[in-house]
């Protein structure tokens, strides 16, 4: 093999090319969880064959010791698992079910960091890759694309962020083929890195998504906590839940693949059933960040809430957005945790239980900021979105007690348009950071709202209300404008005349 350091764009390109084995079979939304769990596959094995060839380097043919020594890295991978096991064997009957016997043991041999990463994934599945000639034709054919010497992932030969970032492409390109699906698992880059820094994690914070999809939006929160500490700190913890079995799978490799092992994930229902629970009490966090499913219907509000997160009311049963954000915010650590949450604009305004609710929080002064975005930022839906800030921070005892005014920033301009989505640059997250950071009144973008303000607005938080974005119209010269159609009037008429006389000349 090559030992020529390898570039992100040509792991990006040989992994993206790895799906045409499947286009046309199955939608990106089913696809993707077996080039995902390809790629695990042949990371892992990369890795361990790299070891195994230093250890060999060290202590010649001894393998038992040679063994023994890999054990004790980070993961265990068992004897005739490997992906260069199955690529050997590629050309079997039965290559789904050999497949499957693989991903078994290596579950069995990593339960603390692995176990049931894997079982939600049938590679011997007739429903999903078809009958057994088609279906071993699909797996030959897809061993023998992660075998190329692009996708060679021995850390010798690859930065170690690379194989993280070729894996939230992939994810990325999915979404972008999976349409309203995409909302299950995936939240743009940019949003997610937005919303981590705007959380503002700190070293040494406990970090949570109770929605958490992939895991992108804990991995931009990591990636805040050491940009705020300037060094490559891990002083961290990060913890999620997630309801879809796939996804809380994808989730738990993305955190391996980021060195993040560590991270507690769980697979629940984090509304009815929440499993980061502590002496039978909600685990609290310095820092939740979230894109918890909008809007969400038949979310459980007819289940009885034993960590009694609703009591400021139970959100409506065909809405969980304030239910989301109930639990975020008894989740948040009194006096000390801060939220960001990405919400659909009716959370700003809608009434009845929703608006009670949302007159409580900010009653308590929890509510720090309220963010517009633009439209069309997902590839779920086109419909605008809002980020809020929620401050425990704020309430009586807490470092910033005296901060009664709410922020409001209206970004719903700052975007990069796209054929089929818009996205946010890098210069459009320092705008909104800015803003935030500064505190300041800036006409048409900025506005800092007293409680009485939006009192006297009902506890209505519509943007519109508070940042004057109104453009006038210039004026028009209607003299100037009858004079410009009378002249392009006259101008067509000798037009007309010319090509009659033309049309005369040609005439037989």
């Amino acid at each position: 093999m090559s030992s020529e350091p390898i570039k992100q764009q040509d792991v990006n390109n040989a992994a993206w090319a790895a799906c045409d084995t499947f286009r046309g079979v199955m939608d990106a939304a089913s696809y993707k969880d077996y080039i995902l769990v390809m790629l695990f596959v042949k990371y892992i094995s990369d890795v361990w064959q790299d070891h195994y060839e230093q250890y060999q380097a060290q202590y010649g043919d001894n393998d038992e010791r040679i063994r023994r020594k890999l054990e004790r890295e980070r993961f265990v991978l068992p004897k005739d698992a490997s992906f260069y096991d199955l690529y050997q064997q590629r050309h079997a009957s039965n290559i789904g079910e050999l497949i499957n016997i693989a991903l078994d043991a290596i579950e069995t041999a990593n339960k603390t960091k692995l176990d049931g990463v894997f079982r939600n994934i049938d590679f011997n599945s007739e429903a999903n890759l078809g009958q057994t000639r088609d279906r071993n034709r699909r797996l030959k054919m897809l061993l023998e694309d992660f075998h190329k010497p692009q996708l060679d992932m021995r850390p010798s030969r690859i930065a170690e962020d690379v194989i993280g970032n070729v894996y939230i492409y992939l994810i990325e390109r999915f979404a972008a083929g999976a349409g309203k699906k995409a909302g299950e698992f995936y939240t743009p880059h940019k949003v997610s890195e937005l919303v981590a820094k705007l959380c503002k994690p700190q070293a040494g914070a406990r970090i949570c998504d109770p929605a958490c999809g992939s895991g992108g939006l804990l991995i931009e929160a990591a990636k805040a906590v050491v940009h705020s500490a300037g060094s490559a700190t891990r002083n961290y913890s990060l913890y999620g839940m997630e309801v879809n079995g796939s996804t809380w799978a994808l989730c738990r490799m993305n955190m391996f693949l980021h060195d993040a092992d560590a991270a507690r994930i769980e697979w629940c229902n984090t509304l009815t059933s929440p499993k980061l629970v502590e002496y039978d009490k909600l685990m609290t966090f310095d820092n939740i960040v979230a894109n918890p499913p909008f809007s969400l219907d038949k979310w459980g509000a007819n289940e009885a809430d034993t960590y009694k997160r609703f009591w400021r009311g139970v959100p409506p049963k065909s809405k969980g957005d304030y239910a989301f954000i109930s639990h975020m915010v008894a989740a948040a650590k009194p006096q000390k945790g801060r939220i960001a949450v990405v919400v659909p604009h009716g959370v700003l305004f809608r009434g009845a239980k929703e608006g009670k609710i949302r007159q409580q929080l900010i009653e308590e002064n929890l509510l720090d900021a309220v963010i517009g975005l633009p439209g069309n930022l997902f590839p779920s839906t086109s419909i605008p979105v809002a980020i809020l800030i929620f401050d425990r921070s704020r309430e009586q005892g807490g470092a910033n007690e005296n901060r009664k005014d709410v922020l409001f920033i209206d970004a719903s301009g700052d975007y990069q348009p796209g054929k089929n989505q818009n996205s946010l640059t890098d210069a459009h997250l320092a705008n909104i950071l800015n803003a935030y950071q500064q505190r300041q009144a800036q006409e048409k973008y900025v506005y800092v709202a007293s409680f009485a303000e939006i009192a006297e607005n009902d506890f209505n938080l519509n943007i519109p209300r508070y940042v004057d974005t109104f453009e006038e119209e210039p004026e028009i010269d209607i003299q100037a404008v009858q004079q410009e159609i009378d002249a392009l009037e006259q101008e067509l008429a000798e037009v007309r005349q010319k090509m009659n006389v033309m049309l005369q000349d040609i005439t037989p």
